[in-house]
């Protein structure tokens, strides 16, 4: 039997958990809120830190709220349901200014400016994992497992992906949906009015026109839709291969394996705030995808510079160039290899990389090409740490980096709540070169 605790929540920390200790331990425990009282079953043990499963609130917060999802705590998508959104946010700065403090030495006592929207209803893309045992359904994954839970509802998803969730799941359940398929990604276009599908079989078990007949059938909205066969590496494409998002005037396509941001309701926002008062003779767009911030950036400095591994995104990103009537540079290649190698000196530089950030000496090079204002934006407070410490030429800096040439500080900082009901946090830095 599971050892019990009882617990005084402290705080929460970013991964969804609250914090407290006993008997000289320390313990993470998910779905509370700082000082409620709880009783909890250990699950892991790792030296002095135990996981927990949270078995009663005994004494609740005053903030604690009721759920909208009748699966929050069951599925594994969402960590925060028991809480308002206002507060959602709020605890959300004070975990980044621990994190980015404890990590990078990072200390801000400026303002952070919270952007937020409808808390639910937001999600323009969505990954479902199909279970194959009887009955069929389709679902999400229990937290931290491989069993795939059953759902009846979504709140999070736009109103189009809540309608084609529903018919898949029909399908699921009524026998109609093909067999083979591990999982299914869903994303809706700026409009919510049209839907894209990527469909990945184990192997197809029948021909991939009556594969695509099959959901064509159930879904009248389903623009375009993407097979994949990985048993034989094979992608069988109906439609046109994108959708297209609107966002500050312009057009971008998105195609079935291009990045585009996830909360439908925050986009103008954010590409306003990224790219405000910008500009200059070059900027250099990094990680730029299918050219978010690259059109706008495009209209304000005379040359625009962009680099992105995703060959699909950078596909994307010229045939959204030439649609808007701008010139651009473009890179397809990671973006460590180009900071290896480039002699550009641009005025200005926006970031936004994927979770495992910048890295450290990427970071350094970074800073070495001396351009005045760098924006960077990260989805991963943990990684965003490292590397404002090499920026700003931290102490709390990784021993290999010796130091920039250039140091950076902090002007302004943002939280985008681009994701509420979960952990995860969306910030915005604007750098500064220091003279």
């Amino acid at each position: 039997m599971a050892e019990e605790l009882r617990l005084s929540i402290e705080k929460l920390v970013y991964g969804g958990d609250g914090l407290a200790h006993a008997d000289g331990s320390t313990v993470f425990v998910p779905y509370v809120l700082p000082g409620e009282e709880v009783r909890a079953a250990a699950k892991t043990k790792k030296k002095k830190l135990i996981w927990a499963e949270l078995l009663e609130v005994t004494s609740a917060a005053k903030e604690r709220g009721k759920a909208k999802c009748a699966h929050f705590q069951k599925c594994g998508g969402c960590h925060y349901q028991h809480i308002p959104a206002g507060e959602q946010l709020r605890l959300k700065k004070e975990i980044l200014r621990e994190t980015l403090s404890r990590l990078g030495g990072i200390s801000w006592d400026g303002v952070i400016a919270g952007h937020s929207a409808e808390p639910y209803g937001y999600r323009n893309r969505a990954q479902w994992a199909v279970r194959s045992g009887m009955p069929r359904a389709i679902g999400y994954y229990l937290p931290e497992s491989s069993v795939i839970v059953p759902i009846d509802e979504c709140p999070v998803l736009s109103p189009r992906l809540t309608h084609a969730f529903l018919q898949i799941q029909e399908m699921a359940r009524g026998g109609t949906l093909p067999e083979g398929i591990l999982e299914i990604e869903a994303f809706a276009d700026s409009a919510d009015e049209k839907i894209a599908l990527n469909v990945a079989f184990e192997k197809f078990t029948k021909p991939a026109a009556e594969l695509a007949a099959s959901f064509r059938g159930a879904l009248p909205e389903l623009e375009s839709l993407l097979l994949l066969d990985q048993k034989k590496d094979r992608f069988e494409l109906t439609g046109p291969g994108y959708l297209y998002h609107q966002a500050g005037g312009h057009t971008y396509r998105v195609s079935h394996l291009s990045f585009f941001q996830v909360n439908r309701f925050l986009i103008e926002d954010l590409l306003k705030t990224v790219t405000s008062n910008a500009r200059g003779g070059l900027a250099l767009d990094m990680y730029a995808g299918v050219g978010f911030f690259t059109l706008p950036l495009a209209k304000a400095f005379e040359k625009v510079v962009s680099v992105d591994a995703n060959l699909a995104a950078t596909r994307d990103l010229y045939a959204n160039a030439e649609t808007a009537g701008v010139s651009i540079t473009s890179h397809n290649e990671h973006a460590e290899d180009f900071l290896k190698k480039t002699t550009e000196k641009p005025d200005f530089v926006v970031l936004d990389p994927p979770r495992a950030g910048l890295g450290a000496q990427a970071a350094e090079k970074l800073a070495d090409l001396g351009a005045a204002e760098i924006v960077y934006l990260s989805c991963d407070p943990s990684t965003l740490a490292r590397d404002l410490a090499v920026l700003t030429n931290s102490p709390r800096k990784p021993k290999e980096i010796t130091g920039p040439k250039t140091r950076y500080e902090i002007a302004e900082m943002h939280l985008f709540d681009l994701f509420p009901q979960t952990f995860h946090i969306e910030t915005l830095v604007r750098l500064r070169r220091v003279p």
